[in-house]
């Protein structure tokens, strides 16, 4: 009796080892991934598959690159030294288009921009027309070259109204009249902090900018070469969304403070909550598509925007910007709470 229990004891564990083998004999390939700027919540989904092992699942192992003031990882991409790149919104891959560039959208990780402009309160400005009533609006010299743009020809706004934004809310503080850009966890969530007031939020996104955000792009050769790859890394990232904004971050955020020391769990915290409030990755399509979800009439929505605020000629084929053959799946849906 009991050589036959150490038998089945001893052929129980050879069956799991043998089990287990596949599992750990599997090649995983490595994949690199740069992202914009500096880790922060908004790039929570990718690092959220790094620490769960959603990556590592499908066969990749990611390496995330970090962004910042310091790097330009969009000029990495197509020279081939990372593999995918978090892009900010689909204007740069409308200009990759139009510059003959290699690059291609893959997934969008963002229904909603999180960009915003921003306002005293009790000063006058309700609604989204009432900003026209100021005249010290500051603003980016990137955001004067684009959405500013897209604010003259949908509303009417003038760039004498303008001022340069230097990155700093001093100005803004002291002129109860001002208007200001930012971003939707960072400058509302530090005024409200700092100067003990909750700003007049406005994100463009819900005033017709209607463009894709923290896109997942990567080379059109790596599309046509390793479309497997590709479906793994955007299937990852998708899943990781939904765990990050779902489920249990916390190592996630251990991952982003390691790469962003100053970033701290309140700012995680606000970033994650205002994310799900405004429905920056889980609204629109995505909500039947799933999160990663685009369209070909979003997009043409969008472009047709840009062409008429002049940032580019109709001729430009738009549709070679991005790809629809990795997203729309429904993946993930079962994981949303």
């Amino acid at each position: 009796m009991l050589n036959r229990r150490r038998f089945n004891a001893l052929a129980a564990a050879s069956a799991a080892t043998t089990l287990a083998a596949p599992a750990l004999a599997q090649t995983l390939e490595k994949v690199t991934f740069g992202t914009n700027w500096l880790a922060q919540a908004e790039h929570g989904g990718f690092y959220q598959s790094v620490a769960d092992g959603a990556y590592r699942r499908l066969g990749l192992d990611v390496t995330i690159v970090p962004g910042g003031p310091q790097s330009n990882n969009r000029m990495m991409l197509p020279v081939g030294r990372i593999d995918f790149y978090m892009g900010g919104n689909m204007l740069q891959a409308f200009s990759a288009v139009e510059q003959n560039i290699p690059t291609i959208v893959v997934a969008a990780s963002f229904q909603k921009e999180p960009q915003v402009l921003i306002a005293h309160p009790g000063q006058g400005f309700e609604t989204f027309l009432d900003l026209k009533k100021s005249n010290d609006i500051f603003v980016s010299k990137d955001g004067l070259a684009t959405y500013f743009q897209w604010m003259k020809s949908e509303f009417g706004f003038r760039e004498e109204q303008t001022k340069p934004y230097t990155f700093s809310s001093a100005p803004f503080l002291a002129n109860k009249k001002a208007v200001m850009q930012g971003y939707l966890s960072s400058e509302p969530v530090a005024i409200e902090m700092a100067a003990g007031f909750k700003p007049k939020v406005f994100l463009l996104a819900d005033h017709g900018f209607d463009t894709y955000s923290t896109t997942i792009e990567t080379r059109t050769e790596l599309v046509e070469k390793k479309p497997e790859t590709v479906r793994k890394f955007v299937e990852g990232s998708i899943l990781g969304w939904y765990n990050y904004l779902y489920g249990d971050n916390a190592a996630a955020n251990i991952l982003i403070k390691k790469d962003n020391p100053e970033m701290t769990d309140a700012s995680i915290a606000a970033g994650i909550r205002l994310m799900k409030e405004y429905g920056i990755a889980d609204s629109g399509d995505a909500l039947q598509l799933g999160i990663g979800a685009m369209t070909d009439a979003r997009m043409k929505s969008f472009f047709d925007k840009m062409v008429k605020a002049g940032l580019y000629k109709p001729t430009i084929d738009h549709r070679k910007s991005y790809t629809l053959a990795f997203v729309n799946k429904g993946m993930g849906r079962d994981l949303r709470k």
